[in-house]
């Protein structure tokens, strides 16, 4: 019985870990959307509930607050580059919006100094 118990916790945390977010939008093209400021606008205003979301910023706002408490576990690789360029982008170029944006999803800022080093990674 202990070794069926030990068998089905197993199982479940290598489905869980090995989930990882859907890759429908894995197209986008980061450096489009931040040398257009009237679409990167609409995608803060989206993830800040201030405006409409298209269906990649919805996919994005629902996921955003996982993905800085766990440095993107689940993302892939290009959703990790996409991630890391749009981050690195507002921290430099639009602080205002990377604070409101932190602050929505990080009150406490909890996770900023651990977020900071997968966006240095």
């Amino acid at each position: 019985m202990k070794l069926y118990a030990v068998l089905v916790v197993i199982v479940v945390l290598n489905m869980v870990h090995g989930q990882k977010y859907t890759t429908k939008y894995d197209n986008l093209n980061i450096d489009t959307i931040l040398s257009n400021k009237r679409v990167l606008g609409n995608y803060v205003k989206c993830i800040l509930d201030e405006g409409p979301c298209t269906a990649e910023g919805r996919e994005l706002k629902t996921h955003l607050p996982e993905a800085l408490r766990t440095n993107c576990v689940k993302c892939t690789n290009s959703q990790k580059d996409f991630v890391r360029k749009g981050a690195n982008f507002l921290i430099k170029n639009q602080p205002d919006d990377w604070k409101r944006i932190s602050g929505k999803y990080d009150p406490q800022g909890k996770f900023s100094e651990q977020f900071q080093r997968f966006l240095e990674a």
